[in-house]
């Protein structure tokens, strides 16, 4: 693949009938990706994995709830002409926190490997839980009031 054509390669996911992307414990997570301006003989594997990811203070935490590898060289079939699909069963925690100071993010990621030892990725975001989203209190300077 050559340097142009990699540059205008890129991958497209949609979650099925979510315009929010909010969902809760115990419901499905579907959705397709598809691939722009890739051709199939320039594909190795495509891994898609639903997970979560915290950020803030400390350590970045990382958990992936369900991956799945497709691999041309074990002979998966990969065809970057047609749409392929995810779907899973979203578990009871962790929710998504947005925390001042520690957040948790869900996401479905779709990494491409390439021939050429190139990678291609792709994350869309979605909430799982409804914790409202976390304020920070400022201090009045009337007695220690907030």
């Amino acid at each position: 693949m050559d340097a142009m054509k990699r540059i205008d390669a890129g991958i497209t996911i949609l979650l099925d009938g979510r315009g929010s992307r909010q969902y809760y414990p115990g419901e499905t997570l579907a959705g397709s990706y598809r691939f722009d301006s890739v051709g199939g003989d320039d594909i190795q594997a495509v891994e898609i994995s639903i997970l979560w990811q915290t950020e803030g203070m400390g350590n970045t935490d990382i958990g992936v709830h369900a991956f799945w590898r497709l691999d041309a060289g074990a002979g998966d079939w990969i065809d970057p002409r047609r749409p392929g699909r995810f779907s899973t069963i979203l578990p009871e925690s962790p929710l998504s926190y947005p925390g001042v100071v520690v957040k948790l993010h869900w996401r479905v990621r779709v990494r491409l490997f390439l021939a050429d030892h190139f990678q291609i990725v792709e994350e869309v975001p979605f909430r799982l839980g409804s914790i409202p989203d976390v304020r920070t209190l400022r201090y009045g300077g009337n007695g220690g009031n907030y």
